[in-house]
């Protein structure tokens, strides 16, 4: 073999390993993205269906229901609503009528399973997804 063939297979055989490499970095990285959908996104069939994503608004005040370790909410942009079923312990700041992104999955009968809560940190604060979804849905309102 002549050293410039030599050559090409060899920069043939690492353009091969590193497109292998791309491809399975690629494909983990889209595994484990979560994106950030509305109540109005949801309803409006947007939202995936077999896949995780993360919902963001305000809990609906008079709609948290606890039972033992699930925990039942409303999330709204002022719009639409979603129910929300939670089995876990909430973070401490979690209240109604508040900021909340709750990452899960859309259940066959329309309610949101999460598996995980956040919610806002202190008493100015609410994850901007979630206020730009309440400010888009009350501009659609008006």
């Amino acid at each position: 073999m002549k050293p410039r063939h030599k050559r090409i297979a060899l920069i043939v055989g690492g353009l091969a390993s590193l497109g292998v490499a791309a491809y399975f970095v690629l494909k983990a990285l889209n595994s484990n993205i979560a994106l950030f959908y509305t109540p109005t996104q949801v309803t409006a069939g947007e939202a995936p269906k077999d896949r995780a994503f993360r919902i963001g608004g305000l809990v609906k005040v008079g709609t948290v229901q606890r039972n033992e370790m699930t925990i039942r909410f409303v999330v709204t942009d002022t719009a639409k609503d979603i129910p929300v079923a939670f089995t876990g312990i909430l973070p401490d700041l979690f209240k109604e009528g508040k900021g909340v992104v709750a990452q899960g999955k859309l259940a066959a009968d329309g309610q949101f399973v999460a598996s995980e809560v956040l919610a806002k940190h202190d008493e100015n604060y609410m994850p901007p997804e979630a206020k730009h979804a309440v400010d888009q849905a009350q501009k659609t309102i008006k």
